[in-house]
């Protein structure tokens, strides 16, 4: 009876280690198959569909440019208020100013005058 027990428990133990060596190996197949399938998935499926949203983007804008009427500048009172210039440049212009976009007429209204709502302009400015 107790050769029989021990030779179980040896069966069962090579049967566990050899269970757990083919798991593992094809845990490494299964591995290496799923980082090859979202390789081929990312080259042709999401580069292409990036590169279609891109085209389609750069059509809308064309689209939109051939017809876009930029609005009058109307320089209202509680816009480009400031307290003192800017340190560069001619104390106007903001660090990333942009001469196509943004619209140069506020230097009429520097140097800002101080009065009795400077308090609260200096408050709204920082």
């Amino acid at each position: 009876m107790v050769s029989f027990g021990r030779i179980s428990q040896a069966l069962l133990r090579s049967s566990i280690i050899q269970t757990r060596q083919l798991s593992a190996s094809a845990a490494h197949s299964h591995g290496e198959q799923t980082a090859r399938t979202w390789k081929i998935l990312s080259f042709v499926v999401a580069l292409p569909g990036v590169a279609v949203c891109m085209l389609n983007m750069y059509l809308k804008m064309q689209q939109h440019a051939a017809h876009h009427v930029e609005p009058e500048f109307v320089p209202y009172s509680h816009l480009r208020i400031r307290s003192k210039r800017f340190p560069w440049g001619d104390g106007n212009k903001s660090l990333f100013h942009n001469p196509e976009v943004n619209n140069d007429h506020s230097s009429s209204r520097l140097p800002h005058t101080l009065g009795p709502e400077s308090s609260l302009n200096s408050l709204l400015c920082y």
